[in-house]
C-alpha cells in the first residue's frame, strides 16, 4: 500500500479506537457531550449497551492496525479493504438509524481511504 493511503488507514483506525474509547470508558461523560440530542438521564442505564457497542469499534480499528502488519501487499489490500467496508457499512448504518451526522464523521474517512486504497 502507498505511505498517502496507509495514513488514511490509520486516521480511520485512531478514529475508531477513540469511538471504543469514549463508548467503552467515557461514555457517562465524552458521551454525553458527543450525544447532546438524548437526555442525560439516559446515560447511566445504557452505559453496558455502549460498551458493548464501542467493543465493535475497537475490532474495526484492531482490524485496519493489522493490516499493516500483513507482508504480502495483496493480503494487506485486501484486509485493508474488507475492515474499510466495514466502516462504511456501519457509518452508513447508522447515518440511516441514529444521525446523519455520523455518515460524515464514520463513513466519508473510510470512503476516502478506500478510493486512495483501490487506486494504489
Amino acid at each position: 500500500m502507498e505511505i498517502f493511503s496507509k495514513i488514511l488507514i490509520a486516521i480511520v483506525a485512531i478514529e475508531h479506537l477513540y469511538i471504543m474509547y469514549f463508548e467503552m470508558f467515557a461514555w457517562e461523560t465524552i458521551g454525553k457531550k458527543t450525544f447532546k440530542s438524548l437526555p442525560s438521564e439516559l446515560f447511566a442505564p445504557t452505559k453496558g449497551l455502549a460498551a458493548y457497542q464501542g467493543l465493535y469499534n475497537g475490532f474495526l480499528a484492531a482490524g485496519l492496525i493489522w493490516s499493516f502488519c500483513i507482508t504480502d501487499p495483496i493480503w494487506q489490500k485486501n484486509i485493508a479493504t474488507f475492515f474499510l467496508s466495514c466502516v462504511i457499512i456501519a457509518g452508513v448504518y447508522g447515518a440511516i438509524t441514529a444521525s446523519k451526522k455520523i455518515f460524515f464523521i464514520q463513513a466519508i474517512p473510510a470512503i476516502i481511504a478506500i478510493i486512495a486504497l483501490v487506486m494504489n
